[in-house]
């Protein structure tokens, strides 16, 4: 049966999205959005497999398949449009239009609209019952039931069924029955009372006030004999005969009822105004203990999660589906499909050992449950997955006792992470569940070496750095990184490759820093993974000359430049730049047979890698003097670390007068 949704709430408009509307999998549960600012009913077409949501704000009626997305929005002149109801044979839709004081015919098969009934004061909802379409209409104090004689030509209109309500009630009847409900909706304590309309006329045969406070939404059963009632309190779901409207049960749910669906079948779906707890449940005919729930998530700005809109619950008429109108903080409404939601969860726990031996059986347990009771001897497969069976390898199925436990043993051929995945394919009542486990089994080690470790050698030197790999099962396979210092040189994998016969794998650098270069095997089915690590240093290149001198003259068994006293030696050093590198430049002087050092002093590299040094000062009394100096770069004092120490050669030279 149709849903009666009455919500006042205005909220801001949702853009229409093509991407976020996009096409879902068949037979999966889906959720989309949708392009209203409020929701007044919510009807499923079976026939065309087409959800209708009506919106009072905007005026108009959203068309969309069953995944949720929208095929069409009827928009010509439906301001204030609430209650729908469709046709037995869902051929025809049709549609209270509060603001028009109409109902509008709608055309499925073409979801366009075919003609308007003219009924009188601000129609609110309607419903199929005794052979007649009936609505109910009025502003404040001046509620009331009216009905349109569908079997007639003229389609006459009867106002004044009843004019006991407050304001216009919403309806609801069985499918092909003669029993009408009506009930007020917002009002505390909420009343509802049902009618024979087997004459043509509304002759009441019961009402009640015991229907809690705050009636949110209301739906007569399949077979016309009780109707079930949703109201914010009390935290449950009600349940009254429609012949007397006594009580006759309750479906427990939880705080804030404000929606109910029930399937041709009898199914429940008792849907809760719910930020923490479950918002809808699903009950089998009968049974007041919920088979099935589902919790919607958060796709707001809050700490609660997305809500239910009132009366915001529709079956497809064959029970595959049920769809749920929502909406969160931000005034975003979504359509959400439910497959399958008649079925009950089945959990499946697996519980294996955190670790073992490989090769060595071991023992993996579970439970299997169920609200619904499983059947004797159900059956789960078991599937191993490994570095052997990447894709999985199934294994003997496994029977659940009667108590819901199974357990079965393994011996794993392979080592490394090996995961077991336990599942129920699922039946007529329960849904396919599954679960898994992982148990870390041992490998054996391999032994993995890198030479040169420790080694320092010229800037710019190709050096051959060689992986040796020990014994492994299947791979052969090795990675060889080289991780230059300095965080402007990212590691970086310089060869992938199978050892050869001897285990050897290599690989030739260019040395410009130093480097660690690291061999890795990622481990087979047999041999766990590893890695070795080699450490190599690259000195610099360092260059030093003198400029200025007015000769050159190999003496004291050296190469001395000579400069006039008044001439300042030129010094000019160069060496790789680095950011913030400096050189160290040493000056000594000749004294009786040995040299003795001065104070060293930094000078730092121009951007080209060029320090340029002039020796000043007062040169007539260093005529007759042997100097010399030298430049070097000191890993970590010329103010990077990325290079090992290097020396440059001494310079010598002396002045003349």
């Amino acid at each position: 049966m149709p849903k009666r949704t009455m919500t006042a709430a205005t909220t801001l408009a949702v853009l229409f999205s093509s991407a976020a509307l996009a096409a879902a999998p068949a037979h999966a549960d889906s959720s989309k959005l949708l392009p209203v600012r409020a929701t007044g009913d919510v009807v499923v077409d079976g026939v065309h497999r087409q959800v209708f949501v009506s919106d009072p704000s905007n005026g108009k009626i959203v068309v969309t398949d069953y995944a949720g997305n929208v095929v069409k929005q009827l928009t010509t002149d439906l301001s204030g449009v609430f209650g729908l109801e469709l046709s037995a044979d869902s051929g025809t839709l049709y549609a209270a239009v509060k603001d028009l004081d109409a109902i509008a015919v709608i055309d499925t098969a073409t979801d366009t609209e075919s003609t308007r009934y003219a009924v009188g004061d601000k129609p609110l909802s309607v419903a199929l019952a005794g052979g007649r379409l009936w609505f109910g209409y009025g502003g404040d104090a001046a509620g009331g039931i009216g009905s349109v004689d569908l079997t007639s030509d003229q389609h006459e209109v009867t106002l004044d069924q009843d004019k006991g309500w407050y304001s216009a009630p919403v309806l609801d009847a069985a499918p092909g029955s003669d029993t009408l409900v009506a009930g007020q909706l917002g009002m505390s304590p909420a009343e509802i009372a049902s009618y024979d309309v087997s004459s043509g006329t509304a002759q009441k045969l019961a009402s009640t006030r015991e229907a809690g406070s705050n009636l949110g939404d209301f739906q007569v059963t399949p077979d016309g004999k009780d109707v079930v009632v949703a109201s914010g309190a009390p935290y449950y779901h009600q349940v009254f005969k429609t012949a007397d409207l006594n009580e006759d049960g309750k479906y427990v749910s939880t705080a804030y009822p404000n929606s109910v669906a029930i399937a041709p079948n009898g199914t429940v779906a008792g849907g809760s105004f719910a930020w923490y707890d479950p918002d809808v449940y699903i009950f089998k005919p009968g049974s007041s203990e919920a088979v099935r729930t589902y919790d919607f998530p958060n796709t707001g700005n809050t700490s609660g999660a997305d809500t239910l809109a009132a009366a915001g619950l529709a079956w497809a008429p064959d029970g595959s589906r049920l769809f749920a109108v929502t909406s969160n903080s931000e005034g975003a409404y979504s359509l959400r499909a439910f497959d399958a939601p008649t079925k009950a969860v089945t959990t499946v726990t697996v519980d294996a050992p955190a670790t073992a031996t490989r090769a060595k059986k071991l023992t993996v347990k579970g439970t299997v449950t169920s609200k619904a009771a499983l059947p004797a001897g159900v059956q789960l497969t078991v599937t191993r997955t490994d570095l052997e069976s990447p894709n999985g390898k199934a294994l003997a199925p496994v029977t659940v006792e009667a108590d819901g436990t199974y357990s079965f043993t393994d011996t794993p051929p392979a080592g490394g992470k090996v995961k077991y995945t336990v599942s129920y394919a699922g039946d007529a009542d329960h849904a396919a569940g599954s679960g898994k486990d992982t148990v870390e089994v041992s490998r054996a080690k391999t032994s993995l070496t890198v030479n040169n470790n420790g080694k320092v050698y010229a800037y710019g030197k190709d050096v051959t750095f060689t992986a040796h790999l020990g014994t492994t099962y299947k791979n052969r396979t090795v990675e060889i990184w080289a991780d230059p210092f300095g965080a402007d040189k990212p590691k970086k994998l310089v060869k992938s490759g199978k050892v050869n016969s001897h285990g050897n794998l290599s690989v030739t650098l260019d040395l410009k820093r130093d480097t660690k270069v690291t061999a890795k095997f990622a481990g087979d089915a047999r041999y766990a993974p590893a890695s070795a690590a080699s450490t190599v240093g690259a000195r610099v290149s360092v260059s030093t000359s003198l400029s200025r001198q007015y000769k050159t003259k190999s003496t004291w068994g050296h190469t001395y430049y000579f400069f006039h006293k008044s001439k300042d030696p030129l010094v000019t050093t160069k060496m790789p730049y680095y950011p913030g590198r400096s050189q160290k430049l040493e000056f000594e002087v000749y004294y009786q047979g040995s040299w003795y050092p001065g104070d060293p002093e930094y000078f730092k590299l121009d951007s080209d890698g060029v320090s340029r040094v002039q020796i000043t000062g007062d040169h007539g009394q260093d005529v007759g003097w042997r100097f010399r100096i030298r430049s070097s770069y000191i890993n970590g004092s010329s103010g990077d670390n990325v290079n090992s120490t290097t020396h440059g050669a001494w310079k010598y030279f002396t002045y003349t007068r």
